[in-house]
Formats: structure tokens, C-alpha cells, sequence
């Protein structure tokens, strides 16, 4: 029988594509959300309905929001879980910065909730989406896990840092515990059938869906933020890694729990930074359209340079990332011409 895991955000970007991911392996998962930033389609999540369709299966699926401590405790009570995969949280960096403490709510007392109903109902294994932004401005690159963290420029990054405090601190004093947290740099892309991908509720946050957009014209230009950075060009760098290959080392992650691994950090990124003009032109050239922009001035919380050492992963894990940029934005680009107003418009 197919292990149960548990997928918090499930109907979100990076979580779908995970979700994919999993069935693929033979994994049954079990998927929560809220719609905070998924499309909803009836009483799921449009994505859940699409990859139902594409893989030819059925997907068990609770609109719930983990806030919701009754609601957790029943669902753990249904079902027995071998690992939970934690999507869920609010993401937005420049949000986080208008609205810190909607994003200390929300991101952590959620997590609290999820810890302590997966304690209660013995559940012990554990991967939790961290980000890079808990390097904060980075000391030296490419960033290793030996990097100094907690210095982070945001409160978004904030919490990822003290989800994973907490989670390293109870490892520690549950020694049965394992948990993998894995520090994402920059996922862009979409699944290649160009069913489902990043659409933002609103104006995206992220370089690339609003790159994409801009491509399809949904928006007019593209603003820059910062052309003054110490970069190749002057704007931002960062590790933009396919999302596929970003859920295919969650799959990774789960195996590593088997091994009774204590808690675990990793980078998942490609080791290689490309700066907004760089991606710029990459998505012009996979869409073959001209992408307007104009500079705007620097975005509170943002770095000049982010970019990852990935080697601890492919060498503990196994893992390492497949895709090159120029199928980044390919996959990217069939996703957004596909669906050319997200889920809500699509040709699923």
C-alpha cells in the first residue's frame, strides 16, 4: 500500500509540481490548502483538477487552512501519515515588509499548529520549504550550507529561519524525529505539458511570471528594481532553478528520512546566478516576443546576489538539477502561451 504523505500548500506552484512528483514515485499524497494563492475550481484547487486529468488518477483533497487547529487534529485522526511535506505560508518578500505581522501569524503560529498535531498523532519524518533568503545578504559565494544564517533582510525570510529553529530544536529533543529542510533559491518554469505553473493572485511578486506576462500581454513593462547593484550589469543575480527539479528533490528528501537522518539542511539550487537582464532576454528569446522595461528604484529586503552551492545535495541526496535556462523559460513560456490569464483561462 502507497505511503500517505501529507502536502501542506499542495495547491500552490512549487507544491503541485510536487504532488506531480510524488504519484510518479508511487507515493499517495494527501493534499491541504487554503487558496490563499491557489485557483479554486469547484471545491479543489484548478492544479489538483489538471494533474488528476493528466495522470489519469484521483487525488484526496481538504480545503483547509492549518490555522485551524480542530480541523488539523481531524485530519491526522483519518489518516496515518509516513511524512508531511510543509508548502504552506504566506511568500511574498516585498509584502513581508509592508506586513510583518500578518507574516509572523500566519507562517508561524501555522507551523506551531502543524509541529504539535504531527507530535500528538506520532508522526515524525518531516521536509519543510525553507528558502535562501535565511542567508540573508549573502558573506561570500556561492552560498553553502555552512553560510551564516538569520541575518535576513526580510521578515518573510524571518520566519523560514524560525520555522527552522524550531524544527532543529525539537529534532534535538525528540530524538526520533528527522527532518530535511531544504533551502530553495529561485524556482521558475513549469511541468512540460504546460497544464500547470506559477500564476500569481494578482500582480506577481516574482521576476518571472511577471516577465511572462508581459511576453503574453497580459502587462505592459516590466519594472526593474535597481540597476546599482555590484553585478554583471548592475541589476540582481540569482539561482533560478526548474521546479520540476525542485520537486524532484522533495522525492529525494523523503528517501533520506528512511534513514533515520536526525534533521538535515540542504541547498536546492542549480550553483549558477543569471541577473534580470539576463532572464530578460532568455524569455524573449524562448517566446520570441520583445519584453519592454523600465528601472524602478531597489525593493526593500533585496540582495545583489544570491546563488547556491548545491554540491552537499547531489552527494547526500543524489540530487541535482537537470534543466538548463534555455528549458526553463521554454517550459515556462508553453505554460503562460498555453494558459495566457492562468488557471482561470486555460486550454485544459
Amino acid at each position: 500500500m502507497a505511503e500517505k504523505v501529507l502536502v501542506t500548500g499542495g495547491g500552490g506552484y512549487i507544491g503541485s509540481h510536487c504532488v506531480v512528483e510524488l504519484i510518479e514515485a508511487g507515493y499517495q499524497p494527501i493534499v491541504v490548502d487554503n487558496f490563499s494563492n491557489a485557483v479554486r475550481e469547484g471545491n479543489v484547487p484548478e492544479s489538483i483538477r489538471r494533474i488528476e486529468k493528466l495522470l489519469k488518477t484521483s487525488i484526496e483533497f481538504h480545503e483547509l487552512d492549518l490555522l485551524d487547529r480542530p480541523g488539523l487534529e481531524k485530519l491526522f485522526k483519518k489518516h496515518s501519515f509516513s511524512a508531511v511535506i510543509h508548502f504552506a505560508g504566506l511568500k511574498a518578500v516585498g509584502e513581508s515588509v509592508e506586513k510583518p505581522l500578518l507574516y509572523y501569524k500566519v507562517n508561524l503560529t501555522a507551523f506551531m499548529n502543524l509541529l504539535e498535531v504531527m507530535q500528538a498523532h506520532r508522526v515524525r519524518n518531516l521536509v519543510f520549504s525553507s528558502s535562501a533568503t535565511v542567508y540573508g545578504d549573502p558573506q561570500h559565494l556561492p552560498i553553502d550550507e555552512q553560510h551564516p544564517v538569520g541575518g535576513c533582510t526580510n521578515p518573510y525570510g524571518k520566519t523560514k529561519y524560525f520555522i527552522e529553529e524550531m524544527v532543529k530544536d525539537h529534532c534535538k529533543a525528540e530524538k526520533d524525529w528527522n527532518a530535511v529542510l531544504l533551502r530553495y533559491f529561485n524556482p521558475i518554469g513549469a511541468h512540460c505539458s504546460g497544464q500547470i505553473g506559477e500564476d500569481p493572485q494578482g500582480i506577481p511578486n516574482n521576476l518571472l511570471p511577471y516577465v511572462a506576462q508581459v511576453a503574453v500581454g497580459r502587462r505592459e513593462c516590466l519594472s526593474v528594481y535597481g540597476n546599482d547593484y555590484d553585478t554583471i550589469d548592475g541589476t540582481g543575480v540569482r539561482d533560478y532553478i526548474h521546479v520540476v527539479d525542485l520537486a524532484k528533490g522533495h522525492i529525494a528528501a523523503l528517501k533520506k528520512l528512511k534513514e533515520d537522518c536526525g534533521c538535515k539542511v540542504y541547498n536546492l539550487g542549480t550553483g549558477k546566478g543569471y541577473s534580470v537582464l539576463e532572464m530578460v532576454k532568455a524569455m524573449e528569446k524562448a517566446s520570441g516576443k520583445e519584453i519592454p522595461y523600465k528601472i524602478a528604484p531597489r525593493r526593500g529586503g533585496d540582495v545583489a546576489s544570491c546563488y547556491a552551492d548545491p554540491r552537499v545535495a547531489e552527494k547526500e541526496l543524489g540530487w541535482k538539477a537537470q534543466f538548463d535556462l534555455e528549458r526553463m523559460c521554454e517550459d515556462l513560456w508553453r505554460w503562460q502561451s498555453m494558459n495566457p490569464t492562468g488557471f482561470s483561462n486555460g486550454t485544459c
